[in-house]
């Protein structure tokens, strides 16, 4: 009890404060949901291990990747597997030349080789105005343009490659960025209102206890 205030319940008070603390819970709860899905779909990535042969004539670098403040290339090359499937694979990043105008020299295994790595619904992309120009050096990559392009029946899908090779590029791959963080920082601001909410619906109900 606070020194010179009496307890008495004001029905206005505790009715917006409730009704408060059950929106912002709710919010609350909404976010850490997704921060939830999210997790989940990050644990789910499926991983996968195929034979082939690269196809280096039509290996595409894509440009401005950093690792480390460092400018560079990720390497991407299609896969013919033995049953006349083609996948593209991400292979790894390469450090830029110091001319622009020079490419890095590309390190392609030659003969049938074992790839492992993750599955990915497409390759890195950026915002682009219009069709991406065709060429060794690009911004980005569509699959199904590629494919038009190469006249590769290309899956729908890339990996991503993890396992070693012998071609000099560097597979520290970025972490996905899922989003969980910022889902779990909204639920914890919203859960921080109803708090707030159901505090300021208590103090509206104490009176200053008049003197005599």
């Amino acid at each position: 009890m606070l020194a010179g205030y009496s307890f008495r319940p004001r029905g206005w008070a505790l009715a917006l404060a409730a009704a408060g603390c059950a929106a912002f819970i709710a919010l609350g709860n909404w976010q850490a949901g997704r921060a939830q899905e999210k997790r989940a779909a990050a644990a789910g990535t499926q991983r996968i291990a195929v034979h082939g042969e690269f196809l280096p004539q039509h290996t595409v670098l894509l440009d401005n990747k950093l690792r480390q403040g460092k400018p560079g290339y990720e390497v991407v090359t299609p896969l013919r597997l033995a049953e006349g499937i083609h996948i593209v694979v991400n292979r790894g990043w390469v450090a830029a030349s110091p001319r622009r105008e020079e490419l890095p020299r590309i390190d392609t295994p030659a003969g049938r080789v074992r790839v492992e790595g993750v599955v990915l619904d497409r390759l890195p992309r950026i915002m682009r105005m219009g069709a991406a120009a065709p060429g060794r050096v690009r911004q980005s990559l569509e699959l199904a343009d590629f494919s038009r392009e190469t006249g590769l029946p290309l899956q729908t899908f890339v990996i991503e490659q993890h396992s070693p090779a012998d071609d000099r590029l560097l597979r520290e791959w970025p972490r996905p960025d899922t989003g969980v963080e910022k889902h779990e920082s909204y639920s914890l601001q919203w859960y921080s209102l109803a708090v707030l909410a159901a505090a300021l619906g208590l103090l509206a109900c104490f009176r200053r206890v008049a003197k005599n």
